[in-house]
This record gives C-alpha cells, structure tokens and sequence, in this order.
C-alpha cells in the first residue's frame, strides 16, 4: 500500500529526509537522521498520493494470489486478465 508517510520520503529524498511522524492533526512532520526537521508542502504530499492512490484502489479490489493463481488454472490466463485484470485497470485507471 502506498502511504503519505512512503509519498514523504520519496519527495523529500533529496533534503535528506529520513523519518516521517504522523502526527494526532493529520500532519506529519519530517526530520533527517540527527533529528533536524524538514518543512514540507502538505498540498504538494497530497497531491502525488491522489495520483498514486490507484495502486491502493487496485490492490484492494483485486483477489487474493490464491484465487488469481486458481482462476488461471481452471480458465487460463487470457481470461483471468479479461475477467479480473481488465476490469480493476478500467474501475482505476492510471492517471496521466
């Protein structure tokens, strides 16, 4: 699952951003590895989790590997993706 907290430390590599609190208001705060804080643009976190938040929609809705893997043994895997793979990347699509 993709989180803020992954989001942060991916847009803030380059400060040197190493650990990432949440805190009880819904902000977070960013600090390096000796402890110095790091501002960071919550718009800017919210909005590259709005375009990565797919991935969690698709990871919920798809089916555990079990049945993925029982689906492809009892009806092949042209039809697993027609009937399982297609639907989630059309019900959330990628964005551009």
């Amino acid at each position: 699952m993709i989180t803020k907290h992954q989001i942060i430390c991916d847009l803030y590599k380059d400060k040197g951003v190493e650990v990432v609190y949440g805190n009880e208001d819904g902000s977070f705060t960013a600090t390096k590895i000796d402890g110095t804080v790091v501002a960071i643009d919550q718009s800017a976190v919210d909005t590259e989790f709005a375009k990565q938040e797919y991935k969690n929609n698709r990871q919920m809705e798809y089916p555990d590997w079990g049945t993925q893997l029982d689906y492809i043994y009892h009806n092949g895997i042209d039809k697993w993706k027609a009937d399982i793979v297609d639907p989630v990347k059309a019900k959330y699509p990628k964005p551009n």
